[in-house]
């Protein structure tokens, strides 16, 4: 039975990684103090290394709670201030929301590090360090597609916007995350390491791989062909307000007004669900839209919900039943529509939604009875340029995001973050965005309901914005990109395989001492 005395320190062993966690928050938008990130991964590097493997998983979901629970704690604000939850109900959901995260996205990361550690008998502090790293940023890679994917928080977005980003085009956020996971790693090897050649060894070369960055910023691996003029609308129209059926005319006359001296643009972009009614519901308004652009030869991107029973608008099913979409149209001199691939849970479809359709209005929430889109849909274009288009959560996903690209000329995203409020979820959802332009090599328009509405360049950079909760007009010239980055090309699997060869390095090492 263990002495009393320890129980103390038991539980204190237990919170490191929690408060490890909760800081890793600070360093991703909007605070981006970047360098945090590397003693807090040496942290928990150092705090799993030798446990057994059910302490090591518990340290790890540990770990899980303090970073999800202070980084996506805004999910409350949807919850409670838009799905009308009480404030206990409201805090429950959104802790079974961060365990969940925790428990199948940080824990089995801890898990797997610890057993394969033990079976391939790893014993070494910069052996541990490879096999950490690699098993990291797999476990990073997981979260894009494991339970439909949150791909939230990924390291590598902290070094947006540092010297070091510019190994996003080759290898997309996930190398970035291999350089802070390696470079943590290694400093904790070198520190705890009684053999300590192998290990600055290590941190030698993690080093050389951070200086390589700074050259590889002189390359140019896209190239502008033309500019288009655009004007992207910051409506700015409250959510309490926005589905309300009394208020939609005051919405149509405020997106109308603000776009009233920028119908010669080549580009007018209106945010996610901009018109808040169904597709059937706005023809005339479309009509109207369209002949006011045609006769300017610009073209509108707008968002919408659509309702559709064309069978060739989904791979889900070949029949005439009606479907709805999250969609986004474009009217004028060029139309075309695209339907949303990415759907978020329970905002725009229901798991288990049978069961849990009903139980409280959260579940409920307006337009979330969405169908996925097919995922060959044509491009839409403006001003004879090909546009990659991503409504809202779609741009968090690196490698859909650069297979979209590919073809085109030009990103735009249209999104709705009204959802929460004035919580950091908008800031770091910005940030993941501006990481999609550097990955690809394009300019990206960003339009939104009420912030952040921004410009981004080529190299991941804002040009201008609109802030949060202004009523305003973007307007500017976004050049059109030709030409494919490394990343676009293969996406995350070199670093995958790479991260894989770190844990056959650390097996290998190992049988031969």
């Amino acid at each position: 039975m263990p002495s009393p005395k320890k129980s103390p320190k038991k539980v204190l062993s237990f919170l490191m990684p929690a408060l490890a966690g909760s800081l890793a928050t600070l360093a991703f938008a909007p605070y981006d103090f970047w360098p945090l990130l590397l003693p807090i991964t040496a942290a928990f590097f150092l705090l799993i290394r030798t446990e057994t493997v059910k302490t090591a998983t518990l340290k790890g979901l540990s770990f899980g709670l303090g970073m999800f629970g202070t980084g996506v704690s805004w999910v409350y604000v949807s919850i409670h201030q838009f799905g009308s939850a009480p404030p206990i109900l409201a805090v429950l959901l959104t802790a079974l929301f961060v365990l969940v995260l925790s428990a199948f996205l940080i824990a089995p990361m801890a898990y797997s590090y610890s057993r394969l550690r033990d079976i391939l008998k790893v014993s070494t502090p910069w052996r541990q360090a490879l096999l950490f790293t690699g098993l990291w940023v797999i476990f990073e890679w997981t979260r894009t597609w494991l339970l439909t994917g949150f791909p939230w928080l990924l390291q590598g977005y902290a070094l947006l916007d540092t010297p070091f980003q510019s190994w996003a085009p080759i290898t997309g956020v996930f190398g970035l995350s291999f350089l802070l996971a390696l470079a943590a790693t290694a400093i904790a090897a070198v520190i705890v390491s009684k053999q300590k050649k192998p290990a600055v060894f290590l941190a030698t070369v993690t080093a050389a791989l951070w200086l390589a960055a700074l050259p590889l910023d002189k390359v140019q691996w896209t190239k502008p062909v033309k500019e288009i003029s655009f004007s992207a609308v910051q409506g700015n129209i409250s959510q309490s307000l926005k589905w309300n059926p009394n208020h939609i005319q005051k919405t149509i006359s405020t997106y109308y007004g603000l776009t009233q001296s920028e119908w010669q643009q080549d580009l007018i972009v209106w945010p996610e669900n901009a018109l808040p009614f169904f597709y059937s519901d706005g023809v005339r308004v479309l009509e109207q839209l369209g002949n006011i652009t045609k006769a300017n030869d610009s073209t509108l991107i707008l968002g919408m919900p659509v309702d559709d029973t064309s069978s060739a608008s989904t791979s889900e099913s070949v029949s005439k039943e009606l479907r709805y979409y999250n969609g986004i149209l474009s009217v004028g001199a060029t139309e075309g529509r695209y339907f949303k691939q990415k759907l978020v849970p329970f905002g725009e479809y229901v798991p288990l939604e049978s069961t849990l359709r009903g139980l409280i209005s959260f579940f409920d929430l307006p337009m979330s009875a969405f169908s996925k889109g097919n995922h060959d849909q044509k491009k839409l274009s403006a001003a004879g340029t090909d546009i990659t288009s991503y409504i809202c959560y779609e741009v968090v996903y690196p490698d859909f995001a650069a297979k979209q690209a590919k073809g085109s000329g030009l990103l735009v995203t249209i999104s709705n973050d009204t959802w929460f409020g004035k919580s950091i979820g908008p800031v770091q959802h910005y940030q993941m965005a501006r990481m999609r332009s550097l990955e690809t090599g394009r300019y990206l328009i960003r339009a939104t309901n009420d912030g952040i509405t921004a410009l981004v360049n080529e190299k991941g950079q804002e040009v201008t914005r609109i802030e949060r909760f202004k009523e305003g007009v973007l307007k500017g010239k976004a050049m059109v990109m030709e030409g494919t980055t490394p990343f676009m090309n293969f996406g995350s699997w070199p670093v995958l395989f790479l991260s894989l060869l770190l844990i056959f390095l650390a097996a290998v090492f190992t049988r031969r001492q």
